[in-house]
């Protein structure tokens, strides 16, 4: 069981097949630890298909190598037609009821516009993960919460929806809230349902898309749910390089407007979440404990340690891009993603093997390379 100091999170934000770089960083991390040890983080956050791996982290927190191993399993061999059907007539059947539903001003209430059916991963979650675990694991004092965030369609929330201890609390602030309740497969499909790509997922009374859609503060739900010290995991390069300026005069493909709308969407919160939690670190140490106390201040300091890609993942999908079935290929092709100027939207649905494998050796490797001091981390020292 762990004591009250180890208030330890984990945060895994989005980005589809980019997650699978948040396996190799638990690969290099599960090194740092005794063989057996349960889980340091007992508070697992996770947005998009970073809510998939903080399910599986949550469900193994009393086992972290084991529950890492099998991350690693399935990730290192994925495929996309275990996401998403990528057979002709899947294709076929979402491709045309998406052109039908914009052509036809959305057939009325029951348009759903969505390019590819899921239906693989649900399946795959179903197989792999039974929900119950996770109230097993708070009851035996492994896990102190996980935490899933989507976002609302219809109350334009974004909704922390968490399972943990009976202590916890609900919260709200402005546009965000965080809510109380099992979490399941349903919570898990709903945070990873990337706009105008998957289906958004019905939870109770409302739809819900994608997490990173509307997430301004990606660090909230961890510090709600107790966190005294984060560990994040980022899904692209710390110091993104100078642009080569690149005469292009050419219209932009769709492909490029959708790797560029889901860049907006997936990674330009996090950094500047980060910025406000060290200023806030900063102006806590500069009041004086008995004004704190005096004047009822209840902030408190959070040490935060992030691990950034050392490499480009768009860059590192377009060498991969040829992995991709014969039907997606012929589909990227349509929508203009095997430009010469981007590939970023193929980073996002390049669930294959090679990609992947590539994605978790770089994480791997870029944990390591800064060993000392996330194991400094981990205990709580410096």
């Amino acid at each position: 069981m762990h004591n009250a100091k180890s208030k330890l999170a984990i945060i895994m934000t989005g980005g589809g097949a980019r997650a699978a770089y948040q396996v190799g960083v638990l690969k290099a991390i599960g090194e740092l630890l005794e063989k057996g040890a349960p889980s340091p983080f007992t508070i697992i956050c996770g947005t998009s298909a970073g809510a998939i791996n903080a399910a599986a982290l949550a469900a193994g927190a009393d086992r972290y190598h084991v529950a890492v191993r099998q991350l690693n399993h399935i990730w290192s061999n994925f495929s996309s037609d275990q996401v998403f059907r990528t057979d002709l007539p899947g294709i076929i059947k979402t491709g045309a009821h998406w052109l039908l539903t914009m052509m036809l001003g959305g057939l009325g209430k029951h348009g759903r516009i969505y390019l590819l059916d899921r239906q693989p991963l649900r399946k795959l979650l179903e197989h792999y993960l039974d929900s119950a675990i996770f109230q097993t694991r708070i009851d035996a004092g492994a896990l102190d919460a996980l935490s899933v965030s989507a976002s609302g369609y219809s109350s334009h929330q974004s909704v922390s929806f968490f399972h943990g201890r009976r202590d916890l609390k609900n919260w709200k602030r402005a546009q965000r809230i965080g809510l109380a309740t099992p979490i399941t497969i349903d919570h898990l499909m709903a945070s990873s349902a990337i706009p105008f790509l998957f289906e958004p997922q019905k939870i109770h009374r409302e739809y819900f898309g994608d997490g990173s859609m509307r997430q301004t503060a990606p660090i909230s739900p961890a510090l709600h749910l107790g966190a005294q010290r984060v560990l994040i995991i980022g899904n692209r390069m710390e110091t993104i390089p100078e642009p080569e300026q690149i005469e292009n005069p050419d219209f932009p493909t769709l492909g490029e407007i959708a790797g560029h709308a889901l860049d907006s969407i997936f990674l330009d919160s996090l950094g500047a979440d980060i910025e406000r939690l060290q200023r806030i670190n900063r102006t806590i140490r500069l009041i004086d404990k008995n004004a704190k106390e005096k004047h009822g201040i209840t902030l408190r300091e959070v040490d935060v340690q992030v691990i950034y890609p050392s490499q480009d993942l768009g860059e590192l999908a377009r060498r991969h891009m040829h992995e991709f079935p014969w039907t997606l290929r012929t589909l990227m092709r349509g929508m203009g993603v095997y430009s010469k100027t981007n590939s970023n939207l193929a980073s996002y649905l390049l669930f294959e093997k090679g990609y992947c494998n590539t994605l978790i050796d770089l994480g791997y490797h870029d944990t390591l390379n800064q060993k000392d001091d996330i194991a400094r981390f981990l205990a709580g020292v410096g």
